[in-house]
């Protein structure tokens, strides 16, 4: 299978470029996202691809939008806008339309487990996110209740940082940032328990919203391995990391590195991109059942 690295549209107008995906205008209202191969890691966009990466990232978004539009609304319009064309061949597969809105600026983090950035705010504070958590959990402790825990949405090479719920309201005003909160963890929570039933914990994850005349709706991606940590339901074991489907993997082999973490990213050897894209596909034939 051949990588997506960068797209080159001349036909299209390009309206930017972020860690993964690329968008283009389709007319004044629709925009097409292409979701590309690249692959980031500690902020930083690496400079080898991993083969077939965005079409499970927009294939599994799109599994999940269509079980999902009865929580709330999405913004695909199609979900193959290149189809029948074979001048986009490359671009078949990785690509949905969707429609314009105004993104808010907000990350909406739903944590059930307790683990990386949330578990560095626990062992510090006792918190995550403002919110106060039982003592005595562990790396990849099950919470008591699925939690709401925001971040920041930074600009590509910057840090996010986890805020507390009353800094959503004051960016979002109190109904706004209520109606993203429980948005959010009903999406997490009908995600988790379906793939809690295919072999996977979905440890935690990221949804981002945008507002369509007026309306809140649910933009970007939704529960993939780029947005979430996938864990296996067997040989979990709280109180040290888990194995996992997503880029973790990479994460894991970037720390074996004497590098400081800052662009250019170091090139991922040849096995390490073979087995990458092995998680992502072991992850999307569990959820789908599809090949």
């Amino acid at each position: 299978m051949k990588a997506l690295y960068e797209t080159n549209e001349t036909d299209l107008q390009l309206v930017s470029r972020g860690k993964v995906r690329d968008v283009y205008a389709l007319g004044d209202d629709t925009l097409v996202i292409v979701a590309t191969d690249r692959i980031s890691a500690f902020d930083v966009i690496l400079p080898t691809p991993i083969p077939g990466k965005g079409e499970v990232l927009t294939q599994l978004s799109n599994f999940w939008f269509e079980r999902t539009g009865d929580i709330i609304r999405n913004h695909v319009v199609d979900p193959e806008p290149f189809a029948g064309r074979p001048a986009k061949a490359h671009l078949q597969g990785r690509s949905v339309a969707v429609r314009r809105c105004e993104a808010l600026p907000v990350e909406a983090i739903v944590r059930g487990y307790l683990t990386g950035s949330g578990l560095k705010d626990y062992e510090r504070s006792g918190t995550v996110c403002g919110i106060e958590l039982p003592a005595g959990l562990v790396d990849g402790s099950r919470l008591p209740e699925t939690i709401f825990a925001p971040s920041t949405k930074a600009a590509v090479g910057a840090h996010d940082e986890n805020i507390s719920y009353e800094a959503v309201v004051s960016l979002l005003g109190s109904v706004l940032a209520a109606a993203v909160r429980t948005a959010a963890i009903a999406l997490y929570e009908f995600g988790a328990a379906y793939a809690r039933e295919r072999g996977i914990i979905i440890a935690d994850t990221k949804f981002e919203f945008g507002l369509l005349d007026g309306e809140l709706i649910l933009i970007d991606e939704a529960l993939t391995p780029d947005s979430s940590r996938f864990w296996p339901v067997d040989g979990y074991e709280p109180g040290h990391a888990q194995p996992s489907f997503d880029k973790q993997f990479v994460r894991d082999y970037l720390e074996t590195l004497d590098w400081g973490k800052k662009a250019p990213g170091p090139e991922l050897p040849p096995d390490i991109v073979e087995k990458t894209a092995a998680k992502y596909g072991e992850a999307w034939r569990l959820l789908t059942a599809r090949e």
